[in-house]
């Protein structure tokens, strides 16, 4: 393996202290309801944060699977946003230092990222190291969000971890860092968001209030999250318009949440996402279905909130 250390460039002009908490969040493979990439993006143009280290995309990203966005003006080109994968220093909402991971998820040479990934996390200290991640789940909206804990924090895991499946899954680069820290005893957990299958096209602002809420849970950290809970209201107000202008959609979601009340009250339905038999006899029709009477709400409303 070439020397992981030269994957990423150090800012010269920082010093950062040790014992802080890495806070992380890639995008790539699956991000239901936008839950990481609106966190990550919420937090970097919130807080105060300055850059400790860039990745070499040309490296890492697979360009053509994931193309950069470029602007074009009349007759040129007037903007280019470059793939950015850095780890900043920053600062919560009463000044506690952190770590903070973000970016793309990176494409290739994963063992050398994860082994850059843990020679910074040594160099620097960290005392933790908590990472997010959301799939798209058949639970309903009108519940809150729930999560699926790794790692090796038992306490968070025994206090928020309500779906504790035994099963294979398609790894996220994280996912490798997490699993390599373990080996080393690094205390690190990871949250895995269960965001409403028929909204993991959206923007689902509860989504990213609950990965914050699961990061403060982990860290101690505490982030402004005002401007999205407000956003997050007034989307499910209009995602509850819509589904009670229309009985079909109601009793799918109605039979979703008396699943997943079944499950939260101790019944031996093994997770709110199957019934008896372990099946997911419901999923693909309210996706199908409510995907497309969002669809037909759009042509005559490019206000709702799943539009653009």
């Amino acid at each position: 393996m070439r020397d992981p250390r030269s994957l990423f460039e150090v800012n010269p002009d920082v010093q950062v202290p040790p014992g802080l908490p890495l806070v992380a969040g890639v995008t790539g493979f699956v991000d239901a309801g936008s839950a990481v990439s609106q966190t990550t993006e919420y937090l970097l143009s919130t807080l105060d944060t300055t850059v400790v280290a860039t990745f070499d995309a040309d490296e890492l990203l697979d360009y053509r699977a994931r193309r950069p966005i470029m602007l074009f003006q009349g007759d040129h080109l007037t903007d280019y946003r470059p793939p950015r994968l850095s780890l900043d220093l920053a600062r919560d909402e009463i000044g506690q230092q952190f770590l903070m991971l973000t970016g793309y998820e990176p494409d290739f040479q994963w063992e050398r990222f994860v082994a850059a990934v843990l020679g910074l996390i040594e160099d620097l200290g960290v005392t933790s190291t908590t990472w997010v991640n959301s799939i798209p789940m058949p639970v309903p909206h009108t519940r809150p969000i729930g999560v699926t804990v790794s790692g090796n924090r038992t306490d968070l895991i025994d206090a928020m971890s309500i779906w504790r499946p035994t099963t294979q899954v398609p790894s996220n680069a994280m996912h490798l860092v997490e699993y390599r820290l373990q080996e080393l005893g690094h205390p690190t957990t990871g949250f895995v968001l269960l965001v409403p299958h028929y909204l993991s096209d959206a923007e689902y602002p509860a989504a990213a209030v609950a990965a914050l809420e699961a990061i403060s849970a982990a860290t101690g950290l505490i982030f402004p999250t005002d401007v999205l809970r407000e956003q997050g209201r007034e989307f499910v107000a209009r995602i509850d318009e819509q589904v009670g202008e229309n009985g079909e959609l109601a009793k799918l979601v109605g039979t979703l949440e008396e699943r997943h009340d079944s499950y939260m009250e101790g019944t031996t339905l093994r997770s709110p996402l199957i019934d008896e038999d372990g099946e997911l006899p419901t999923a693909d029709e309210i996706a199908a279905e409510l995907e497309k009477f969002l669809a037909y709400r759009r042509t005559r409303d490019d206000d709702t909130p799943l539009g653009g």
